[in-house]
């Protein structure tokens, strides 16, 4: 009797667990997206590695850092891209948004523990900008007081991270100029999107060139030269902005000052690469970069989407960011390109908007990040030039 019970427990606790098995699988594949999320084809990180060995092309992901963004991007960052921008942690108004002695490194210090892990170079985004703090921006702010904390938090921050083999780039200014190539200048209060570093003055040459932008790139020409110096800029690629910062790249050139790479923050909208003459004043504009010596980055990428949903976005996002890539690509035997992703998933913005990435919202890959998977795989053909490629700093 007794064995005919442990046998029927056994049974019992046998069928039991068939029928949970399946159960415990959907769970584990549920609590472990990235198991269940891995694109097909190779990884984009392994691709670059194989196909450019020059060390001409970077293709990397501006996020934010693993203290306030943990999770799947990171799980993400880490699997296909070998390079990598902090979005808002090396930024003044993080590490040190006031005179005195408030200095705050512990986010910077855990980006760079997650990139030295998955062995990824970096681009230092913490330039002097409109990313700034509430206290610089106030009304009250005088050229001497601006000019002091500019004088204490950039060179904290070349001085600490000059030596740091993960660290290739700094961008020193940002968004510098309007779209019409007017200087993008102060305003009142402090809940606007504003630059409140012309207030320093400025120069007395053609353009009137802001003095801060002078300042920022002597600081970082002194105090971090093992890192390739970025001139940035947020725009849609209308010409008399970029015409501008051209200019100024020349004009800091006049002045002795290295800068190594254009950079292009490419916020764009769908269909970007439709509008006659864009695609065109971005590859004259590689082109120029190259010819004088320049590596050329878009150092952030998204593609905006109308806030009422159409069918066919997913394939008209990924033309977007595929006519992006394609041009860089074409212009990679001329000089360094780069190209980084802003953030890594679908999301709506602080203004409804709406964003498309390379993957969407649950971590799953979408056809932009097929997209350019096949382009690193299959390149378009190379224009030619004699330009050579620029290892280390230089003027």
């Amino acid at each position: 009797m007794n064995s005919i019970k442990k046998n029927m427990k056994h049974t019992l606790a046998l069928i039991t667990a068939l029928l949970l098995a399946p159960l415990a699988v959907f769970a584990d594949a549920s609590s472990s997206p990235a198991a269940t999320r891995i694109p097909d084809g190779k990884r984009l990180r392994d691709i670059v590695a194989a196909k450019y060995p020059k060390g001409n092309v970077f293709i990397g992901a501006a996020i934010n850092g693993p203290m306030t963004n943990p999770g799947m991007d990171f799980e993400i960052l880490n699997r296909e891209f070998s390079c990598t921008t902090p979005e808002n942690d090396f930024k003044q108004s993080w590490i040190h948004p006031e005179l005195g002695n408030v200095w705050r490194w512990e986010r910077c210090d855990a980006y760079l523990k997650n990139c030295e892990a998955h062995h990824q170079s970096v681009r230092v985004h913490g330039p002097i900008s409109p990313q700034c703090s509430p206290w610089v921006k106030q009304d009250s702010r005088t050229a001497t007081e601006l000019r002091q904390i500019m004088n204490e938090f950039l060179p904290a921050l070349c001085k600490r991270y000059n030596e740091n083999p993960l660290i290739r780039w700094m961008d020193v200014v940002n968004e510098t100029v309007e779209k019409d190539g007017a200087w993008f200048g102060p305003k009142p209060g402090t809940d606007k999107w504003e630059n409140p570093w012309p207030v320093i003055g400025f120069d007395t040459d053609k353009n009137k060139t802001p003095l801060y932008i002078r300042e920022a790139f002597t600081i970082a020409n002194r105090d971090a030269k093992n890192l390739k110096l970025v001139y940035n800029q947020h725009t849609k690629l209308e010409r008399p902005g970029m015409e501008k910062v051209k200019e100024t790249i020349l004009y800091l050139r006049s002045k002795g000052l290295r800068v190594d790479a254009l950079g292009w923050q490419a916020h764009i909208d769908v269909g970007w690469e439709k509008v006659p003459g864009n695609l065109e004043y971005l590859s004259e504009l590689i082109a120029w970069a190259h010819a004088n010596r320049l590596e050329f980055h878009v150092t952030e990428n998204n593609v905006k989407l109308p806030k009422v949903a159409k069918p066919g976005e997913d394939e008209q996002a990924a033309a977007t960011f595929a006519a992006i890539v394609r041009t860089l690509l074409e212009h990679r035997e001329t000089g360094v390109v780069a190209w980084n992703c802003w953030r890594m998933r679908d999301y709506v913005g602080e203004r409804n908007e709406r964003l498309e990435l390379l993957f969407a919202a649950d971590g799953s890959p979408k056809k932009a990040y097929y997209a350019v998977q096949r382009l690193l795989e299959n390149p378009p053909p190379a224009v030619k030039s004699q330009a050579n490629l620029q290892s280390r700093p230089g003027k």
